[in-house]
């Protein structure tokens, strides 16, 4: 499920010339939607309107190419990514893997970030590496890059997929799960939100958060490379990251996802 927002930009009216990226005008752009932000999640704010660096950046793109920005919500990053593979979307700012790479088109990562669990005693576990045991269970947002590699990492473990972050966490209040697998900087906003949870120590995955494009499109990709690398020298990307409460370091220039 997802909802569309057009947010008219100064200038974007005033266009002269078409760009890659929004050829006729407009530009889409879809952001997950989480209870809190990170990199990739945004929030909404108390007027309803989505918050976050994903949205920063979407806005920034949409004014430096001098287009109207068409704001997707979606409820996860799997969701993103199908609609960017399927051109449904211009462009997205999401978590890469090996899986995405094969289906859209991967420009720079502007943040780098890692994957690590939330825990409740229940679990009975303090670091990640404990986690690989049978009786466990953790859950994740379905088709993330984060339960994919948490699959990968913890075998002998059980997993539920949730729709996104707010299932996530209610499951894990449930009793259903003793553990959830999310990026750290979600988590870390997260804890209150249930009860006895902790961070373990350690990490399972590391991940770039990248800008991406449909498949198959060489002058849109090249557009966007060329955008979020200016935007990462200019100061635009760390001002989105502050604006979404993200303290890490801008990924340095020509950081890129490897398979």
């Amino acid at each position: 499920m997802y909802r569309r927002m057009l947010l008219a930009l100064p200038g974007a009216a005033f266009a002269q010339a078409a760009h890659p990226l929004a050829p006729g005008g407009r530009i889409r752009v879809g952001v997950g939607i989480a209870p809190v932000m990170s990199a990739f999640w945004a929030s909404r704010g108390p007027d309803g309107a989505p918050r976050g660096t994903a949205v920063e950046l979407a806005r920034a793109l949409a004014r430096d190419i001098g287009a109207t920005l068409d704001l997707v919500t979606f409820n996860s990053s799997s969701e993103v990514v199908d609609a960017v593979a399927e051109a449904r979307l211009d462009v997205s700012f999401v978590p890469m893997d090996a899986d995405r790479a094969r289906r859209v088109g991967v420009g720079p990562n502007y943040y780098l970030s890692v994957s690590t669990l939330g825990v409740l005693p229940a679990a009975g576990i303090t670091r990640v590496e404990e986690a690989n045991r049978a009786g466990l269970t953790i859950v994740g947002v379905q088709g993330t890059t984060t339960l994919r590699s948490a699959e990968r990492a913890f075998p002998r473990a059980q997993f539920l997929a949730a729709i996104g972050v707010p299932q996530a966490l209610e499951w894990m209040r449930e009793g259903r799960a003793q553990a959830v697998a999310l990026g750290l900087e979600s988590l870390q906003t997260l804890l209150p939100q249930v009860p006895g949870l902790r961070i373990a120590e350690g990490h399972f995955h590391a991940l770039g958060t990248a800008i991406i494009v449909p498949p198959g499109r060489p002058e849109q990709l090249a557009a966007a490379t060329a955008w979020i690398e200016a935007a990462k020298a200019n100061g635009t990307v760390r001002r989105a990251l502050d604006a979404g409460g993200i303290s890490g370091d801008v990924a340095p220039a020509g950081s890129r996802f490897t398979a």
